[in-house]
């Protein structure tokens, strides 16, 4: 029934034609690598330095696909080629003659294909969420490509068939993020500026890189050529990837320093993959010129209209949606907001919406309490995912009600872009997981998802579960949401909100991917012409609790870096964070949350009792215990406090 109701919802390859026209323009770049950044210093008593105002020009966009469509020529491939901006603006989306205009996404393991397993969906689409993850995972100090998302976001990390056992990607579920019907994530059409969603949510195909200009990321490319859109299960081998080669030359001349690329970043002692393929062994495509390049630019319906190509726009500037803060609108020097392009703060700090519900809802005053205090907490602590080594660490903060609702946003200068959305996903997440309006909210949804609550009842033994008498992190949720239950121990039970192992892979990953699944395949309908209307600016199938809004509209996470907001036992909202190491996240979110409650009084986490490390499943004559955050050692710059969050 499931997969009936599915392929009735997704488009035949036959409607996924897209329209083209001309366009061009090209200029020059250098080859070699791109030097690491001098960094422009902080204003007087900032602790972190500002990326400078970089961006792409029309004409180096035109040179970033006439090298790619160079070395794709030179390996006998047809590409559809894909450039956009740090903030997702689609700058350029070309075809190549004989480009396929499908790939096809990998099938389930034991070949029962849910979710979005299986599906044939636009080259385009493909190509437009490899360029995005190239650019969002990436700041100054770490260069991810979408390698380095295949990583980190499976059931072992580092996945390898000799490293089962291990617990899954620090990112493992990330892929869910920058969703199309993400309230958050700006659209083509409706006037928002700031971070663009994707077709197909984050990419763990290989094929996709950050671009960078004198050591400043400035977007990404991505590129599909070979009729498939899926991972890479070994880490350990090398592959000859006709997607990553092309979309490797793309970036000649726009290089990421090679002192941030993702091989120099190590996460608990595993260095991360950046590309299999070196530039030493890419064709000379350095006299590549977009007019003298056969094939065309091609519109894509909701993402660019294909009659030229695009200027990207430089991050940190009005007209990105992402500036820095002023002294009235974040009190913390370094602070940096979302905005409209019209100088409003799309943000701001307000107090919870949520009075009708909650006998104490957050006020403003606590709400800037928690997200100044845990923007202190992050400009102290030790970064994980950055270089140079003693980096502080950068990440964004959200903050919501009861209601999902956002009381206020504030991110660091630097931090990555997919933190954005993903911070959101999180806070709302452990908000949802934590209320006694969990399970009543899900059994009512369509599809799949109210079985979820069943499982999960069913595996905790407890008719009770998810009403409100646990507090649950994302932490504790990503637990039951892993295909192992212990996370990564081969021949355990898989979690009850994840796939069982056989049919798991990063696009079918449990309520995560149900909850959305509807929503996907609206939006690609809407792309090719399918469907009439795109999906709602929500996610989820949920009730609303006001007009074109759930409490997780836009969607859920489920990897570590955030904890819900209680008043005494009373749940209040929720805090996420993203865009550093999970344990720097987690301390954020914790630390931040307690003292915020400790300068205003009156709110802050939950009580130990109710957390849901209290939670303990028996599997196999074992007694197996959530978990509810997990700080790192040695968590601060220049201090050599640790154990930072024991007690509280």
């Amino acid at each position: 029934m499931m997969r009936l109701g599915r392929c009735k919802a997704w488009v035949s390859a036959s409607a996924l034609v897209l329209a083209s026209c001309g366009g061009g323009g090209s200029s020059g770049g250098g080859s070699g690598g791109s030097p690491t950044p001098t960094p422009t210093p902080p204003p007087g008593g900032a602790l972190y330095s500002v990326p400078a105002q970089e961006s792409l020009s029309a004409a180096e966009v035109g040179t970033v696909v006439a090298r790619a469509a160079a070395q794709a020529n030179a390996q006998g491939n047809a590409a559809t080629i894909a450039v956009v901006d740090r903030v997702g603006n689609v700058l350029a989306v070309f075809a190549m003659p004989g480009a396929l205009p499908t790939v096809a996404i990998s099938a389930a393991p034991n070949g029962n294909n849910i979710d979005a397993q299986g599906l044939v969906v636009p080259a385009a689409a493909a190509a437009i969420a490899k360029a995005i993850t190239g650019a969002y995972l990436s700041s100054g100090g770490n260069a991810f490509s979408t390698r380095t998302a295949s990583m980190i976001v499976q059931q072992h990390f580092p996945p390898a068939p000799s490293t089962s056992g291990l617990e899954s990607g620090p990112l493992f579920g990330v892929q869910f993020s920058q969703l199309p019907c993400s309230d958050l994530s700006a659209q083509a059409s409706d006037g928002l500026i700031g971070p663009k969603r994707s077709p197909l949510g984050l990419a763990a195909d290989p094929g996709g890189f950050p671009l960078y200009k004198n050591g400043v990321v400035v977007g990404g490319i991505g590129v599909a050529a070979d009729g498939a859109y899926g991972f890479d299960p070994n880490v350990l081998d090398t592959d000859a990837d006709s997607d990553e080669s092309i979309a490797l030359a793309g970036t000649v001349g726009f290089e990421a320093p090679d002192g941030v690329r993702a091989n120099r970043i190590f996460v608990d002692g595993t260095s991360l993959r950046y590309s299999d393929v070196s530039y030493n062994s890419l064709a000379d495509v350095m006299g590549a010129s977009f007019a003298g390049t056969s094939g065309a630019l091609v519109a894509v319906k909701g993402y660019y209209d294909g009659a030229a190509l695009r200027s990207g726009t430089a991050y940190g500037n009005e007209a990105s949606g992402i500036r820095p803060a002023s002294a009235a609108e974040f009190s913390n020097l370094d602070a940096f907001i979302l905005t409209n392009g019209a100088g409003a703060n799309r943000y701001p700090v307000r107090a919870g919406t949520d009075g009708a519900d909650v006998a104490g809802p957050i006020s403003a005053g606590e709400a800037r309490a928690i997200l100044e205090e845990a923007f202190a907490i992050m400009s102290r602590a030790r970064a994980q995912i950055r270089q140079p080594l003693d980096s502080r660490a950068q990440v964004t903060i959200s903050l919501v009600d009861t209601r999902g609702e956002v009381l206020g946003i504030v991110r660091s200068p630097d931090a990555p872009i997919f933190g954005i959305d993903v911070s959101l996903q999180k806070a709302r997440t452990a908000n949802f997981i934590s209320g006694a309006f969990a399970a009543g909210q899900l059994q009512s949804a369509a599809g799949e998802v109210p079985q979820f609550v069943d499982r999960l009842r069913t595996f905790l033994n407890d008719p009770n579960a998810l009403t409100g008498q646990f507090a649950f992190a994302d932490r504790s949720g990503g637990n039951l949401s892993r295909p192992y239950f212990p996370d990564g121990e081969v021949g355990q039970p898989h979690g009850p909100l994840s796939r069982p192992i056989a049919q798991f892979n990063p696009f079918s990953t449990g309520l995560q991917s149900a909850l959305v699944i509807g929503n996907l395949a609206q939006h690609l309908g809407f792309v090719t012409g399918a469907a009439p209307s795109d999906t709602p600016r929500y996610c989820t199938s949920l009730p609303q609790v006001t007009p074109d809004h759930t409490r997780i509209a836009n969607g859920i996470q489920i990897f570590p870096g955030s904890v819900p907001v209680y008043r005494g036992g009373t749940l209040v909202g929720g805090i996420g964070v993203s865009g550093d190491g999970i344990d720097q996240d987690d301390m954020i979110s914790f630390l931040g949350l307690h003292n915020g409650g400790q300068r205003v009084g009156g709110i802050g986490n939950a009580p130990q009792a109710i957390r849901a490390d209290q939670i303990v499943v028996n599997v196999g004559g074992r007694q197996v215990r959530l978990r509810y955050v997990n700080c790192p050692f040695a968590p601060f710059l220049g201090s050599d406090q640790n154990n930072v969050c024991e007690g509280l």
